[in-house]
């Protein structure tokens, strides 16, 4: 008798672990997942540079099934006269797509598109005169697009 009760204590505790430890497995992402996103969304230079590195290392993140994808400035140049957007676009998309799964995206868009436009207004500080002017223009008519249509 104690051989069976011994026998049936164990499988149910094999059993108990298997359940607990599929259900940790199978669970939503960290709890931190909101405030990792907010942390690399913001307007900031270090938000823009711990987005990137986080980028540049997704596997390090898969917990969390942020959606990396990007279609970078969408029907707009990615590269509009030279001037390298397409990070800045991407990070922009990274912003709207997590944000939209998350159910919280009007709550950021605002947030969203500034921190946009200051990663633009940083690519374009790489550049000095006429040139810097011209590609602040074109930054800020890439911002105004994203407020209106984004």
């Amino acid at each position: 008798m104690h051989r069976r009760l011994g026998t049936a204590l164990a499988t149910s505790t094999v059993a108990l672990v298997t359940v607990v430890a599929t259900a940790s497995a199978s669970s939503a992402a960290p709890a931190d997942k909101p405030q990792v996103l907010s942390s690399w969304t913001q307007t900031s230079a270090s938000s823009y540079s711990a987005w990137a590195a986080a980028r540049a290392n997704q596997g390090a993140w898969s917990a969390y099934g942020f959606d990396w994808s990007t279609d970078y400035c969408s029907s707009s140049p990615d590269n509009p006269f030279g001037f390298p957007f397409n990070v800045s676009c991407a990070r922009h998309d990274f912003g709207y797509r997590n944000y939209k799964a998350a159910g919280t995206f009007s709550a950021n868009k605002s947030r969203l598109d500034s921190a946009f436009y200051e990663d633009l207004k940083r690519v374009c500080n790489g550049y000095g005169g006429a040139t810097k002017t011209a590609c602040d223009s074109t930054a800020w008519t890439y911002y105004q697009a994203v407020r209106a249509f984004g």
